[in-house]
């Protein structure tokens, strides 16, 4: 691989006698890994599990498995994998991940907050949400919405509100060299101090959105100092109630320069592609903040509407407060302030769509419950599998009451479909069908 020679001399600088394995990590193929998705249930089958993660794998999944279809795993390189278990919110926290496409930070937050909480994953480009929205429902949350915004415009809503906040910042990619060599081209000696004006921009934002006593995880996938050490020195000196949590470091991790505490991955050490990553407190005295539980917002009708459904088909109460946008029915967490005027991507959990004198239940609540969470359903086989994620119809063995049903595979959900006797109808999303 052909690196820019300014990069060469300057990690020649910066890492000395590693320089020479350093580089030499670029001749080698990327690594591959994925994650189990906790959300999904059980799942004991797979095998080269990363030392030291909940639920990091080495290996490759193919976008066509099962595995892959119902959200059950989610691919992402082992060093990006460090973020979210850096970050590792609790049960019940108020989430942001700032820069979330396509989705790898936020599923992995998802894991942790294990239902429960707020997840607001914001990619500001509306083209690059429509991954994240895509792999955050295939994930199977409840508890996560996703808005197309600034940091500028969140911040105005989002005073002094998040207990954590994630920013895996815009960078200028050293760490994606050998992932992407394409990245190798957009790379010049002042590209980094480019990128670190606009990091400081959004991190400017980012702190105003920090409620006192929580946390910042502020994390690139290059290895600049500018973009990295230099830019936590920067907001450490800005914010005085700031201060460096300490990171253990796991699998080849590198302390950060003159910055222990922080944590560095070079491939030539860690068993993956690069990524640094610093964690932040804010040691202002802890408060909550009350918002006033939100009512539903329903009609009459609609209520009643989804009432009768929910009593036919769940056997879990789902919570939270229920929301129309026009036609279609969201379930979003309590706790949230007004987010009119923000744009959305993802209003929260859609539950489905009201038509005249009916309610049709929509794909992502199929992919978000468990099949006991379900009054009934119909389990498929691999074949059949195959002829529905291809977009046909299935013949099924024996002869069911007319409706809807959750469909699943393997003991993983793959949305609702109509059944007329003893054919599933097919409702898959086209744009997921495999040809």
């Amino acid at each position: 691989m052909l690196l820019p020679e300014k990069f060469v001399e300057k990690y020649q600088t910066i890492l000395g006698a590693e320089a020479a394995a350093f580089f030499k990590s670029f001749e080698e193929n990327p690594v591959s890994a994925y994650r189990i998705n906790p959300l999904k249930g059980e799942a004991d089958h797979f095998t080269d599990p990363i030392k030291d993660t909940p639920w990091g794998h080495y290996g490759k999944i193919s976008g066509k498995s099962i595995e892959h279809v119902t959200g059950l795993v989610y691919s992402q390189e082992p060093a990006a994998q460090m973020v979210g278990q850096i970050a590792a919110p609790k049960p019940g926290m108020k989430v942001l991940d700032l820069a979330a496409a396509p989705g790898g930070k936020s599923t992995h937050l998802l894991s942790y907050l294990n239902n429960s909480g707020i997840l607001i994953s914001n990619e500001i480009s509306k083209k690059r949400s429509k991954a994240l929205v895509e792999n955050i429902e295939r994930f199977g949350a409840r508890n996560a919405l996703v808005t197309n915004e600034s940091p500028k415009r969140l911040a105005a809503v989002f005073q002094h509100y998040f207990d954590l906040i994630v920013l895996d910042a815009p960078c200028s990619g050293e760490g994606m060299f050998r992932k992407d060599p394409s990245a190798i081209q957009y790379w010049h000696e002042d590209y980094p101090l480019q990128c670190a004006q606009i990091q400081k921009e959004i991190l400017t934002e980012a702190v105003k959105m920090l409620a006192p006593g929580g946390s910042l995880v502020y994390s690139t996938c290059t290895w600049a100092p500018e973009e990295n050490e230099e830019v936590v020195s920067w907001l450490l000196s800005k914010y005085s109630y700031l201060e460096l949590a300490e990171i253990p470091k796991i699998n080849g991790m590198a302390a950060g320069i003159k910055m222990p505490q922080a944590a560095r991955m070079y491939p030539h050490c860690f068993k993956g592609e690069g990524q640094f990553a610093a964690k932040l407190q804010d040691k202002r005295p802890s408060r909550t903040v009350a918002i006033k539980p939100r009512k539903n917002q329903l009609k009459k009708e609609q209520e009643q509407l989804w009432q009768d459904f929910a009593h036919k088909h769940l056997n879990v109460k789902l919570t939270g407060f229920y929301q129309t946008f026009g036609d279609h029915l969201y379930l979003l967490p309590q706790g949230l302030p007004d987010m009119s005027q923000l744009k959305m991507a993802r209003n929260g959990l859609h539950l489905g769509v009201f038509k005249k004198k009916r309610f049709e239940p929509s794909f992502a609540l199929g992919l978000a419950l468990k099949r006991e969470e379900f009054t009934r359903f119909i389990e498929i086989d691999v074949e059949q599998f195959k002829i529905y994620v291809s977009g046909n119809s299935v013949s099924l063995s024996q002869d069911y009451p007319n409706g809807w049903y959750p469909i699943f595979i393997k003991g993983k959900g793959i949305g609702f479909a109509k059944v007329t006797g003893n054919t599933l109808k097919n409702h898959f999303p086209k744009g997921l069908r495999f040809q």
